[in-house]
């Protein structure tokens, strides 16, 4: 079953990390050589247009979400405001020698980061959370009872 996730590089796990004074993240050294083999150590980040938070790409899946974007008729309007939203925002970064990126401070504040932040796979991207707004987050997610029904696909699933 293929749940369209990038076969080059994938990311899994609850990562916390710090941010330096100067808002930069370390990428954790287990992904490093994947990011860097795959996108030659440049990514994208923008905003997360839902929750409070950022997502992190290699450049080529975010070259591949940007040409879907672009491609949608740009006349209507929430196809605006996504378009507005995700690549208005969208930053290249490029990870130094020693692993890290600079997130802009315009994303940091929309996010709401400050030293303690979570790196949260998701397969082919990144989530970047502030780690206080994650942890509420996630305990809401446990504690969901709202009824949404499962779909068919994830039902089929065995964990």
């Amino acid at each position: 079953m293929n749940l369209g996730v990038a076969v080059g590089v994938m990311f899994r796990g609850v990562n916390p990390i710090n941010l330096d004074a100067k808002g930069r993240m370390a990428l954790p050294a287990r992904y490093r050589e994947s990011v860097r083999e795959h996108s030659e150590g440049r990514m994208v980040v923008t905003i997360d247009t839902e929750d409070q938070c950022l997502l992190l790409y290699p450049q080529p899946e975010w070259d591949e979400i940007q040409a879907r974007i672009d491609a949608l008729p740009s006349f209507n309007k929430a196809v605006r405001r996504i378009q507005r939203l995700l690549t208005g925002h969208a930053t290249d970064l490029e990870l130094d020698t020693n692993g890290r990126m600079l997130l802009p401070a315009p994303l940091r504040e929309y996010a709401g980061l400050d030293k303690k932040i979570i790196l949260l796979g998701q397969g082919n991207k990144f989530e970047i959370w502030s780690e206080t707004l994650w942890s509420s987050t996630r305990d809401a997610y446990l504690q969901a009872d709202d009824g949404d029904e499962i779909p068919a696909e994830l039902q089929t699933l065995s964990l």
